[in-house]
């Protein structure tokens, strides 16, 4: 048995159980291969524990699949396909019955309605990378397999990525910060990158030292350029040039743009000196 155990945010165990994979790494009474489900909510929580006032780590987007390891009162012991993410989710929230999306929501946000009707009343809410299935192309709008339908100019293709990440993510700002966030209605720092990289088709990780560790190569701070990631103990940040960061923090409770200066003066204030500056993270 290893010494070192796996990262638990990214691998699946806990003391009773864990997922099969982890065999022979984890000592625990119990294994198993899990079950595959599907995001049938907008979005979901993925929370550290099995109650809804459990710190959120995360959230799952529509269209997305998890593996479920365990389910017990409502609430499902899940790793999100995506990025690997650990934690538990509301059952009601996910079906074992699998659609493969055709289409991802590339607006920052977007409403499905009843009928293709602009005046209709909305059903559900949707943010960006959301997943969806395509079975008709009506126009303006199109009909999904479930009967819903969107607005076609809010969708891509999957196989359709932005050539620019860095001005997906400054469609975000406003947005509200919100510690485990992974939507329209709240982002934290990391998910402000993940959610702008994905959509670019650069598979990312979830959390900021993840994301330092797997994004660019490292650069010194002589000549910041739009792209540059900068990492310090716990946030990050994404330069729009080389005097401006634009980045989902605490200080202003939202996604905001301001002077790179300024921000890497505050921030080593209260954590700590920038850690590293990596480029070259958007290239797909």
């Amino acid at each position: 048995m290893n010494e070192q155990l796996p990262d638990p945010r990214i691998n699946a165990y806990r003391d009773d159980l864990a997922a099969e994979c982890l065999r022979g790494q984890v000592d625990v009474p119990n294994y198993t291969a899990g079950e595959i489900r599907q995001v049938v909510a907008a979005s979901a929580p993925l929370r550290k524990a099995p109650r809804f006032d459990a710190v959120l780590e995360s959230e799952v987007l529509l269209g997305e699949r998890v593996t479920v390891y365990a389910e017990n009162e409502g609430w499902a012991w899940a790793q999100a396909e995506q990025d690997s993410y650990v934690g538990y989710i509301p059952s009601d929230a996910l079906d074992a019955e699998l659609t493969a999306p055709t289409h991802r929501v590339s607006a920052r946000c977007t409403h499905l309605y009843p009928a293709p009707d602009i005046k209709s009343l909305p059903l559900d809410y949707l943010s960006m990378n959301a997943r969806l299935a395509v079975a008709e192309e009506l126009g303006r709008f199109v009909r999904l397999t479930d009967g819903r339908f969107a607005i076609a100019s809010h969708l891509s293709p999957l196989s359709a990525t932005a050539g620019d990440f860095v001005a997906v993510a400054e469609r975000f700002l406003g947005t509200p910060y919100l510690w485990g966030g992974r939507t329209s209605n709240g982002l934290d720092c990391s998910s402000l990158v993940q959610l702008s990289l994905q959509a670019a088709g650069v598979a990312c990780p979830r959390d900021a030292d993840m994301q330092e560790a797997a994004l660019g190569e490292p650069h010194d701070r002589s000549a910041y350029a739009r792209g540059d990631l900068i990492f310090w103990n716990g946030h990050l940040g994404i330069l729009l040039d080389g005097d401006r960061l634009l980045h989902a923090n605490a200080h202003h409770m939202a996604v905001a743009v301001e002077p790179v200066a300024e921000a890497v003066s505050r921030i080593e204030a209260s954590e700590g000196p920038v850690t590293s500056v990596r480029r070259g993270a958007g290239a797909p």
